[in-house]
């Protein structure tokens, strides 16, 4: 009997370290602060992926926070970033609007992010993207994300103001059970973006979205199930003001906090822009939806139109899925 338990014992230590080895490999890079990692910075893997890389490519982050500004090259495509654990793996780096670069240049809201993403098929996983300067910093960018296609599952992204630049005209981008915070304006830009099941928490009495839809883009920002949550002192946060004129935000079945004004939407101090906003809104709960009280230029969708915001509608042939190692 004592043999027999000792050999089930080794056959499933040989096991659980094949496994572990497995796990291990099923990764192209692995990323780590520890003194066992081959690679200490996120960067310095992206930069070995050649220009043209079109096949899937996989990094692994360890936890820890990574003090550095990273970029995904837009020659560098099916890049997909993993980390051990949102709460713990961070990217991080604080500059902000009006920074004086080394180099003699002013950095502004293009420039001033943690992480930029240019290549097209990106994903992350588990990973912070975060911008600390500051409450009173103005504009200080986690992520920016200019390719198209970009996925994002169970991450977070920190800061303050404007923090979450979806940069690109009309690209496609998903966003799953992901935490997103700041101070004003801080989901904008003119891209497609689908954000389910995520977390939208304000920290300033302000605006949470700015976006900036071109006209001859159908879909802008739609929000499904979602929860905007705001800090306890908050009464005054707008669902969105247009940084463009034909701006266009939905939220679908949405909890809404009471820090979500009555009148919902803002214009911009510029009355013009309620002509062409596209800003509506189904079935919102929470102390913050007061559909008779919103602003008239706003709409409340009805069931047959709020049934057709499919994910095939959203994005047209791609179905983003997440990536299994």
């Amino acid at each position: 009997m004592k043999n027999t338990t000792l050999a089930l014992l080794f056959i499933m230590s040989f096991f659980q370290f094949g496994f572990a080895q497995n796990k291990a490999i099923k990764y192209d890079y692995i990323v780590g602060k520890d003194a066992t990692s081959t690679y200490h910075n996120i960067q310095e893997v992206l930069n070995l992926i050649p220009s043209g890389n079109t096949k899937p490519v996989s990094i692994y982050v360890k936890q820890g926070v990574y003090k550095e500004v990273i970029t995904v090259d837009a020659s560098k495509s099916n890049i997909s970033l993993v980390g051990e654990h949102e709460d713990n793996t961070i990217i991080q780096y604080d500059n902000h609007a009006g920074v004086k670069m080394s180099n003699g240049d002013t950095l502004n809201t293009w420039t001033c992010a943690a992480a930029f993403i240019y290549g097209n098929d990106f994903q992350a996983q588990h990973i912070s993207f975060s911008n600390q300067a500051g409450f009173n910093a103005g504009q200080a960018v986690a992520l920016r994300v200019e390719g198209n296609r970009a996925a994002f599952y169970n991450c977070k992204m920190l800061g303050f103001q404007d923090v979450l630049f979806l940069s690109g005209n009309g690209v496609k981008h998903y966003f799953e059970n992901c935490y997103i915070e700041g101070t004003t304006d801080f989901i904008f830009g003119a891209a497609t973006a689908l954000f389910q099941n995520c977390t939208i928490h304000s920290k300033k009495n302000s605006h949470v979205t700015a976006a900036s839809t071109n006209s001859i883009i159908p879909i802008g920002f739609v929000f499904k199930n979602c929860r905007l949550t705001g800090d306890s002192v908050l009464n005054k946060v707008s669902l969105g003001r247009p940084w463009s004129p034909t701006a266009s935000v939905t939220y679908i079945h949405c909890w809404l906090g009471k820090h979500i004004v009555e009148e919902g939407w803002n214009n911009w101090k510029n009355p013009a822009n309620e002509a062409t906003a596209r800003y509506s809104e189904y079935k919102s709960l929470g102390p913050g939806a007061n559909p008779s009280k919103r602003v008239g230029w706003s709409k409340q969708l009805t069931d047959d139109i709020a049934n057709s915001f499919t994910i095939e509608k959203i994005f047209g042939t791609w179905l983003p899925s997440k990536r299994v190692f």
